[in-house]
């Protein structure tokens, strides 16, 4: 079965450099990369492709990152789904907020792609 990593941000050139970092592993491992734009497409696309791997942005419109990983993790109750909150703010808050609702990881921006590939790796068991 494919496996599936959406990536949710509501910059465009986040968006892009994330599908640039993670490209590889749609070309090597057959891995569907997916897209959201703000909180409320993210949780959509969650619901109906139940993706293994979520980089979500912190800081989006219509409902925040916290938000979707609160409802995700604890609403709907989807463990399996591993999610990396990715915040411009490198700050111990938020990332106690993140961890508070069920994030299992958290990345600071600029990251580093070789960094979020490796991530995505061990995440989908491809090493």
């Amino acid at each position: 079965m494919n496996k599936k990593v959406l990536i949710v941000d509501d910059e465009p050139n986040i968006l892009i450099l994330m599908e640039q970092a993670l490209e590889k592993l749609e070309e090597e491992n057959d891995v569907e990369l997916l897209t959201a734009k703000n909180g409320l497409e993210a949780l959509e696309i969650i619901k109906s492709e139940k993706p293994d791997l979520v980089f979500l942005d912190v800081m989006m419109p219509k409902m925040s990152g916290l938000e979707v990983c609160d409802t995700v993790k604890n609403k709907l109750a989807m463990q399996n789904i591993y999610i990396i909150m990715l915040t411009a703010k490198g700050q111990e808050f938020d990332k106690q907020s993140g961890i508070a609702v069920g994030a299992d990881l958290y990345m600071t921006k600029p990251f580093r792609p070789k960094e979020v590939l490796q991530k995505s790796r061990e995440v989908l068991g491809l090493l």
